[in-house]
C-alpha cells in the first residue's frame, strides 16, 4: 500500500466546524483506516470491473434513468439507509454519524456528454480501458461505491454524516440541476460539506469557473431571397451579432472566455430565412468580472438586432411602418456560478492533509463541477478526481488508465474521513 505515515488533525466535531491543525493526531495509525485503505487496494480489480460494468449502461443527457436504476440498487445492497430518488432523478443514500458533526455531501454524477444511441461497449487492451464516459464520470461513481464497501469493512464509525448520491445533469445543458434540487430543496440546509468526484488523475478543482450560457434567436417574416429582397434577414442579424462577439476584449487574469458553440437556421439557399440562432457560452472564476461580459453580451444582441432593422430601412428608404421588424430573444440555457474558497477552509486543510499522508501534491485548480454551487455561496467544497490516468476526455475514445487507480480512492476516503471523523 502506497501510504507513508504522518500526522492526521483532529476533528471539531460541531456542525460545519473547521478541522483544527493539531499534530499528534493517531487517525493514520487506526487499525480500522488502515484495513479501509488496504482493502480498497486488495479489492481495485473488481471496481475496475464495476467501472465498465456502469460505463456500459448509457445515461445519455436528461435520460439517466436506467444507470440510475443500478445505482440505486447497489446502494441498496451496500446498506445504505434511506435510499432514495428524488424529483430531478439524483439517486441518495445515507449513512448515518454516530452524533452531530459536520454533515458531508459525497457526489458523482451519472449523465455523460453522449447521445442516445451512442455504443458505449468498453474494450480492455492490458491496464487501459476504453469507453464514452469510462473516466467521467464512470470513474467516480464506482470510486463511491468502493468508499462505502471499505468503510462497511473496516467497520469504521463516522461522527459525521455522509449523504452519497449520484447526481443528474452535470454535462452540457443540464444546467447542474440535480446539484441545485439537492441545494435547494431535497437536501436544503443538511449539509455542511461537499466533495464531488470527477474524471480521473490526482487533482482537486477548489475553484468555480462561472458560466453563462444562451440561446439567441432571430426572428422575422422570412421569403423568396430574389422576389422578397429587401427582407429584414435573422441569418444577417445573426452574422452581426457574432461578429460582435468575435470583438470582446476580455481580462487575461482572472481568466475570462466565450465562444459561440453552435449556429443553425435557414430553410433554403434561395429563401430569407425566419430564423436563425446560436448558442453562446461566456466563463469566469470572478462572477464581477462574468458580470460585465454579460452585459456587454446582451448590449451586443440588441445593437445587432438594431443596425439589421436599421440597415434594410435605409435600404427602401421606408419608414419604421413600412417594412417587418427582426425580433430577437435571448434565453439563459445553463448559469452556473463563480466562486473561489478560502486557502484555509476546512475542506483544503483536508485535502492537503490526505495528500500529505499518501505523498503526493494535489494540483489544485478551477473549473466548472457540480461543487460550483457549494463554492459560490461559501460552503467548504471540492471536486477531486478519481485516480489512475487517461486521455481523451468527452470523445468516443476516452481512456482510463487503471494503473494505481486505487491512490485515487485511498485518497478520497481519507479526505472523508478528515472532514466528518471517525470513532
Amino acid at each position: 500500500m502506497k501510504i507513508v505515515p504522518f500526522f492526521f488533525v483532529t476533528f471539531v466535531l460541531t456542525a460545519g466546524a473547521s478541522v483544527s491543525t493539531h499534530e499528534h493526531s493517531s487517525l493514520i495509525d487506526s487499525p480500522k483506516v488502515r484495513y479501509a485503505l488496504d482493502f480498497i487496494e486488495e479489492h481495485e480489480p473488481e471496481a475496475i470491473d464495476e467501472q465498465i460494468v456502469i460505463c456500459e449502461i448509457p445515461a445519455p443527457p436528461f435520460e439517466e434513468q436506467e444507470r440510475a436504476a443500478y445505482y440505486r440498487k447497489r446502494f441498496v445492497e451496500l446498506g445504505l439507509e434511506n435510499v432514495r430518488i428524488d424529483d430531478v432523478g439524483n439517486i441518495i443514500g445515507e449513512r448515518p454519524g454516530s452524533t452531530d458533526g459536520p454533515v458531508l455531501l459525497f457526489s458523482a454524477h451519472l449523465d455523460t456528454v453522449f447521445p442516445e444511441g451512442t455504443d458505449v461497449t468498453v474494450t480492455r487492451e492490458g491496464n487501459i480501458i476504453k469507453g464514452p464516459g469510462i473516466g467521467d464520470d464512470c470513474r467516480g461513481l464506482t470510486l463511491q461505491l468502493s468508499v462505502i464497501r471499505a468503510l462497511n469493512a473496516a467497520e469504521i464509525e463516522t461522527i459525521g454524516k455522509i449523504y452519497f448520491v449520484g447526481t443528474v445533469g452535470e454535462e452540457g445543458l443540464g444546467n447542474l440541476r440535480g446539484v441545485r434540487n439537492l441545494f435547494e430543496h431535497e437536501l436544503k440546509g443538511q449539509f455542511t460539506h461537499f466533495i464531488s468526484i470527477d474524471g480521473r488523475g490526482l487533482g482537486a478543482t477548489i475553484g468555480a469557473v462561472g458560466s453563462n450560457r444562451y440561446r439567441v434567436t432571430f426572428n422575422g417574416p422570412g421569403g423568396h431571397s430574389h422576389g422578397a429582397f429587401g427582407l429584414v434577414n435573422p441569418i444577417h442579424a445573426l452574422g452581426r451579432a457574432i461578429e460582435k462577439i468575435s470583438r470582446f476584449e476580455v481580462s487575461k487574469d482572472p481568466k475570462v472566455t466565450f465562444n459561440v458553440g453552435r449556429i443553425g437556421g435557414g430553410t433554403s439557399i434561395n429563401s430569407i430565412s425566419f430564423s436563425a440562432w446560436m448558442e453562446v457560452d461566456m466563463r469566469s472564476i470572478d462572477p464581477n468580472y462574468l458580470a460585465r461580459l454579460d452585459a456587454n453580451f446582451q448590449q451586443a444582441m440588441h445593437d445587432a438586432l438594431e443596425e439589421e432593422n436599421a440597415f434594410w430601412r435605409r435600404f427602401k428608404n421606408a419608414s419604421n411602418d413600412e417594412i417587418p421588424h427582426l425580433t430577437v430573444e435571448v434565453k439563459p440555457v445553463g448559469i452556473r456560478p463563480a466562486g473561489q474558497q478560502d486557502p484555509d477552509s476546512s475542506m483544503i486543510k483536508a485535502i492537503r492533509a490526505a495528500d500529505s499522508a499518501m505523498g503526493i501534491t494535489s494540483d489544485f485548480g478551477s473549473s466548472s463541477t457540480d461543487a460550483n454551487i457549494a463554492i459560490s455561496i461559501g460552503m467548504p467544497a471540492a471536486t477531486l478526481r478519481g485516480g489512475g490516468a487517461g486521455a481523451h476526455a468527452h470523445s468516443l475514445h476516452e481512456e482510463f488508465d487503471t494503473t494505481d487507480s486505487y491512490l485515487g480512492t485511498q485518497r478520497a476516503l481519507l479526505v472523508i474521513l478528515e472532514l466528518v471523523g471517525m470513532e
